[in-house]
């Protein structure tokens, strides 16, 4: 499982000319679901990213999480985050769960997120065609791979 976080000033998802989600400042969480993850790599991510110290205190220093700023999360479902393109110039995406995995483990992450952080978590819809607006703060972008 990865996820690719970054720090926002603002970010939404749009399906069919609709925004369907959208907040101010916080993370942005791209989230890939690999064909070896399990509930437990859920638990792992879940639980760091509340934890994760990407915002600024008032020295200047990354010492803050998103729940210390009051931020909010949205979190898009993203399979080709688990692309391998170390061959030829068609990425492939054999690592990537299938939906009937993939949903599960996905919809459980955002349960257990908003249980670690406290917060309500927004949220684009799986397998749907998003497009996502973002204003990127720093810019700070963090990949975050809980496998050893």
């Amino acid at each position: 499982m990865k996820a690719l976080i970054q720090r926002v000033s603002r970010a939404s998802v749009t399906i069919d000319g609709i925004v369907h989600a959208s907040i101010d400042r916080g993370l942005l969480i791209l989230l890939g679901v690999g064909v070896d993850d399990k509930e437990v790599d859920v638990l792992k991510l879940s639980a760091r990213i509340p934890k994760l110290r990407i915002f600024n205190d008032e020295n200047g220093l990354m010492n803050l999480s998103c729940s210390d700023v009051g931020g909010g999360y949205l979190v898009v479902s993203q399979f080709t985050l688990m692309a391998d393109s170390r061959k030829g110039n068609r990425p492939s995406y054999v690592q990537a769960a299938r939906p009937e995995q993939a949903i599960p483990l996905y919809e459980l992450f955002l349960s257990t997120l908003a249980t670690e952080s406290g917060r309500e978590i927004k949220s684009g819809v799986f397998g749907a065609d998003m497009k996502v607006e973002l204003l990127n703060d720093g810019p700070v972008t963090i990949m975050m791979d809980i496998k050893e």
